[in-house]
């Protein structure tokens, strides 16, 4: 069927499966960026239960380090910070593309006009 359409009209069917394509793999890092946030929301409420001078371990890399609760609070929560960040602009470039996927869904719809039916 599509050697029948005009290249206009193949052209945007190859963007919107292109941005389909976009809008799964920014849909894939959201959701890992949002189970990493949890991660560490979830540390962090084990951090804070902790006594303050109690003795804290952390991953750095492959190494695990000794260090102190205050350090392991405020890395953690530089790294939260971080994480919300990455997922306020993954969230806009998926409304972004989210938004371009519809455009060119309906351009497509009105190009094919009669042909669709």
């Amino acid at each position: 069927m599509t050697s029948e359409l005009p290249p206009q009209i193949q052209n945007q069917i190859a963007q919107l499966q292109q941005v389909q394509q976009q809008v799964q793999a920014i849909t894939m890092q959201k959701s890992q960026i949002e189970a990493m946030q949890k991660e560490s929301k979830m540390a962090l409420d084990e951090l804070e239960r902790l006594a303050d001078d109690a003795v804290v371990y952390r991953n750095v890399g492959e190494l695990v380090i000794k260090t102190n609760k205050e350090e392991s609070v405020s890395k953690l929560k530089d790294r939260e910070e971080t994480l919300s960040l990455r997922l306020q602009s993954i969230s806009r470039q998926e409304e972004r593309l989210t938004t371009r996927f519809k455009q060119l869904q309906e351009q497509i719809q009105q190009a094919l006009g009669p042909r669709a039916q």
